[in-house]
Protein backbone atom coordinates (compact mmCIF):
# COMPACT_ATOMS: atom_id res chain seq x y z
CA UNK A 1 0.00 0.00 0.00
CA UNK A 2 2.94 2.92 0.62
CA UNK A 3 4.33 2.09 -2.30
CA UNK A 4 1.09 2.99 -4.23
CA UNK A 5 0.54 5.78 -2.43
CA UNK A 6 4.60 6.80 -3.22
CA UNK A 7 4.02 6.44 -7.11
CA UNK A 8 0.63 8.32 -7.04
CA UNK A 9 2.49 11.19 -5.22
CA UNK A 10 5.17 11.43 -7.73
CA UNK A 11 2.26 11.17 -10.67
CA UNK A 12 0.75 14.24 -9.36
CA UNK A 13 4.40 16.10 -9.04
CA UNK A 14 4.87 15.39 -12.67
CA UNK A 15 1.67 16.45 -13.49
CA UNK A 16 1.89 19.73 -11.49
CA UNK A 17 5.38 20.82 -12.39
CA UNK A 18 4.86 22.64 -15.85
CA UNK A 19 2.05 24.33 -14.42
CA UNK A 20 3.64 25.62 -11.50
CA UNK A 21 6.62 26.23 -14.37
CA UNK A 22 4.29 28.01 -16.16
CA UNK A 23 3.20 30.46 -13.24
CA UNK A 24 6.63 31.47 -12.39
CA UNK A 25 7.70 32.61 -15.75
CA UNK A 26 4.45 34.54 -16.23
CA UNK A 27 5.06 36.00 -12.66
CA UNK A 28 8.65 36.63 -13.96
CA UNK A 29 7.28 38.43 -16.93
CA UNK A 30 5.28 40.83 -15.18
CA UNK A 31 7.97 41.72 -12.84
CA UNK A 32 10.64 42.49 -14.92
CA UNK A 33 9.27 46.11 -16.41
CA UNK A 34 8.56 47.06 -13.21
CA UNK A 35 12.12 46.11 -11.70
CA UNK A 36 13.39 48.09 -14.63
CA UNK A 37 11.69 51.46 -13.99
CA UNK A 38 12.16 50.85 -10.02
CA UNK A 39 15.70 49.54 -9.84
CA UNK A 40 16.38 48.28 -5.98
CA UNK A 41 17.70 51.14 -3.74
CA UNK A 42 21.34 50.89 -3.05
CA UNK A 43 21.59 51.76 0.04
CA UNK A 44 24.92 53.27 -0.14
CA UNK A 45 24.11 55.48 -2.64
CA UNK A 46 21.82 58.01 -0.45
CA UNK A 47 18.60 59.12 -1.10
CA UNK A 48 17.79 59.84 -5.55
CA UNK A 49 19.24 63.33 -6.38
CA UNK A 50 16.77 66.13 -7.65
CA UNK A 51 16.81 69.10 -9.56
CA UNK A 52 20.19 70.21 -11.50
CA UNK A 53 22.66 67.69 -9.61
CA UNK A 54 20.79 64.88 -11.21
CA UNK A 55 21.71 63.37 -14.71
CA UNK A 56 19.57 63.62 -17.10
CA UNK A 57 17.78 60.02 -18.23
CA UNK A 58 18.77 58.86 -21.00
CA UNK A 59 16.88 59.57 -24.40
CA UNK A 60 15.83 63.10 -22.46
CA UNK A 61 16.57 66.36 -24.18
CA UNK A 62 19.79 67.86 -22.97
CA UNK A 63 18.94 71.65 -24.25
CA UNK A 64 18.00 74.38 -22.01
CA UNK A 65 14.95 75.75 -23.93
CA UNK A 66 16.35 79.15 -23.57
CA UNK A 67 19.93 80.80 -24.46
CA UNK A 68 20.04 82.62 -21.11
CA UNK A 69 18.68 80.16 -19.19
CA UNK A 70 21.57 77.58 -20.67
CA UNK A 71 24.56 80.10 -20.53
CA UNK A 72 23.39 80.89 -16.81
CA UNK A 73 23.55 77.06 -16.00
CA UNK A 74 27.28 76.73 -17.80
CA UNK A 75 28.36 79.81 -15.58
CA UNK A 76 26.64 77.69 -12.22
CA UNK A 77 28.26 74.59 -13.15
CA UNK A 78 31.50 76.47 -13.76
CA UNK A 79 30.94 78.29 -10.49
CA UNK A 80 30.13 75.10 -8.31
CA UNK A 81 33.48 73.37 -9.87
CA UNK A 82 35.62 75.90 -8.73
CA UNK A 83 36.34 75.46 -4.89
CA UNK A 84 37.46 79.18 -4.61
CA UNK A 85 34.38 80.72 -5.85
CA UNK A 86 33.45 82.89 -3.34
CA UNK A 87 30.02 83.19 -2.99
CA UNK A 88 29.39 85.74 -0.73
CA UNK A 89 30.62 87.99 -3.85
CA UNK A 90 28.56 86.24 -6.94
CA UNK A 91 25.98 88.18 -8.34
CA UNK A 92 24.27 86.44 -11.51
CA UNK A 93 21.30 88.81 -11.68
CA UNK A 94 24.27 91.06 -12.93
CA UNK A 95 24.99 88.38 -15.38
CA UNK A 96 21.18 88.09 -16.50
CA UNK A 97 20.71 91.74 -16.94
CA UNK A 98 24.06 91.87 -19.12
CA UNK A 99 22.13 88.61 -21.05
CA UNK A 100 19.12 90.98 -21.82
CA UNK A 101 21.20 94.28 -23.12
CA UNK A 102 22.53 91.20 -25.05
CA UNK A 103 19.37 90.14 -26.17
CA UNK A 104 18.68 93.87 -27.03
CA UNK A 105 21.26 94.72 -28.99
CA UNK A 106 21.35 91.61 -31.12
CA UNK A 107 17.53 91.50 -32.04
CA UNK A 108 15.62 94.52 -31.21
CA UNK A 109 18.59 97.27 -32.67
CA UNK A 110 18.71 98.97 -35.95
CA UNK A 111 21.68 98.68 -38.65
CA UNK A 112 22.40 100.93 -41.08
CA UNK A 113 25.52 100.03 -42.45
CA UNK A 114 27.96 100.96 -45.54
CA UNK A 115 31.02 100.97 -47.00
CA UNK A 116 33.94 102.99 -46.88
CA UNK A 117 37.55 102.90 -48.16
CA UNK A 118 38.65 100.30 -46.21
CA UNK A 119 36.20 98.62 -44.33
CA UNK A 120 32.65 99.28 -43.24
CA UNK A 121 30.82 102.03 -40.83
CA UNK A 122 27.47 100.50 -38.90
CA UNK A 123 24.99 103.33 -37.50
CA UNK A 124 23.36 101.42 -34.77
CA UNK A 125 20.19 102.36 -32.66
CA UNK A 126 17.09 101.56 -30.98
CA UNK A 127 15.07 103.21 -28.10
CA UNK A 128 14.76 103.40 -24.58
CA UNK A 129 16.55 99.84 -23.28
CA UNK A 130 18.01 98.80 -26.54
CA UNK A 131 19.63 102.31 -26.94
CA UNK A 132 21.15 101.79 -23.36
CA UNK A 133 22.47 98.38 -24.33
CA UNK A 134 24.16 99.27 -27.68
CA UNK A 135 25.72 102.83 -25.65
CA UNK A 136 26.93 99.76 -23.02
CA UNK A 137 27.97 96.78 -25.21
CA UNK A 138 29.68 98.45 -28.98
CA UNK A 139 31.86 100.77 -26.83
CA UNK A 140 33.95 98.02 -25.17
CA UNK A 141 33.49 95.62 -27.79
CA UNK A 142 34.99 97.62 -30.71
CA UNK A 143 38.30 97.74 -28.17
CA UNK A 144 38.43 94.18 -28.20
CA UNK A 145 37.93 94.06 -31.85
CA UNK A 146 41.08 96.81 -32.02
CA UNK A 147 43.24 94.58 -30.36
CA UNK A 148 42.79 92.67 -33.26
CA UNK A 149 45.82 92.26 -35.67
CA UNK A 150 43.95 92.76 -38.78
CA UNK A 151 41.28 95.31 -38.28
CA UNK A 152 41.50 99.12 -36.72
CA UNK A 153 37.89 100.22 -34.87
CA UNK A 154 36.43 102.83 -33.33
CA UNK A 155 33.00 104.13 -32.07
CA UNK A 156 31.38 107.25 -31.72
CA UNK A 157 28.07 108.28 -30.25
CA UNK A 158 24.95 109.38 -32.34
CA UNK A 159 21.50 110.11 -31.55
CA UNK A 160 19.85 106.97 -30.06
CA UNK A 161 23.00 104.76 -30.25
CA UNK A 162 26.68 104.36 -31.74
CA UNK A 163 28.57 104.61 -34.92
CA UNK A 164 30.76 101.72 -35.35
CA UNK A 165 33.63 101.94 -37.58
CA UNK A 166 36.18 98.87 -38.53
CA UNK A 167 38.60 98.76 -41.56
CA UNK A 168 41.44 96.76 -42.30
CA UNK A 169 44.56 97.96 -40.91
CA UNK A 170 46.13 97.16 -44.33
CA UNK A 171 44.10 99.20 -47.00
CA UNK A 172 45.43 97.15 -49.86
CA UNK A 173 44.70 93.64 -48.00
CA UNK A 174 41.59 92.85 -49.65
CA UNK A 175 40.49 89.67 -47.96
CA UNK A 176 40.62 91.31 -44.51
CA UNK A 177 38.57 94.30 -46.45
CA UNK A 178 35.92 91.48 -47.90
CA UNK A 179 35.76 89.88 -44.55
CA UNK A 180 35.16 93.04 -42.70
CA UNK A 181 31.85 93.59 -44.83
CA UNK A 182 31.14 90.37 -45.59
CA UNK A 183 30.71 89.55 -41.48
CA UNK A 184 28.58 93.11 -41.22
CA UNK A 185 27.66 94.55 -37.77
CA UNK A 186 26.40 90.87 -35.94
CA UNK A 187 29.21 88.94 -37.40
CA UNK A 188 31.62 91.34 -35.53
CA UNK A 189 30.03 91.48 -32.77
CA UNK A 190 30.68 87.57 -32.14
CA UNK A 191 34.22 87.96 -32.98
CA UNK A 192 37.00 87.46 -30.25
CA UNK A 193 37.01 85.05 -27.61
CA UNK A 194 36.16 87.60 -24.40
CA UNK A 195 32.31 87.00 -24.08
CA UNK A 196 32.39 83.50 -21.64
CA UNK A 197 35.29 85.03 -19.93
CA UNK A 198 33.33 88.14 -19.57
CA UNK A 199 30.27 86.41 -18.27
CA UNK A 200 31.99 84.24 -16.08
CA UNK A 201 34.05 87.41 -14.57
CA UNK A 202 30.63 89.47 -14.01
CA UNK A 203 28.74 86.17 -12.40
CA UNK A 204 32.19 86.23 -9.89
CA UNK A 205 31.80 89.65 -9.00
CA UNK A 206 34.23 90.96 -10.69
CA UNK A 207 34.89 93.60 -13.87
CA UNK A 208 37.25 92.99 -17.04
CA UNK A 209 38.86 96.42 -18.13
CA UNK A 210 36.75 98.38 -20.65
CA UNK A 211 33.41 96.96 -19.32
CA UNK A 212 30.40 98.97 -17.36
CA UNK A 213 29.37 97.69 -13.95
Amino acid sequence: MLDALRVNLEEMMTRSAPIALSLALAALLIASPLLAQNPPADPASGPPMHGHHAAAPEGAPTQPGQDAFGAIAEVVRLLEADPGTDWSRVDLERLRQHLIDMNEVVLRSDVKARAVPGGLVMDITGVVRTERAIRGMLAPHALELDRMPEWSARTQPIPGGLRLTVTARQAEDGRAVARIRGLGFVGLLVQGGHHGPHHLAMAKGEMRPGHRP
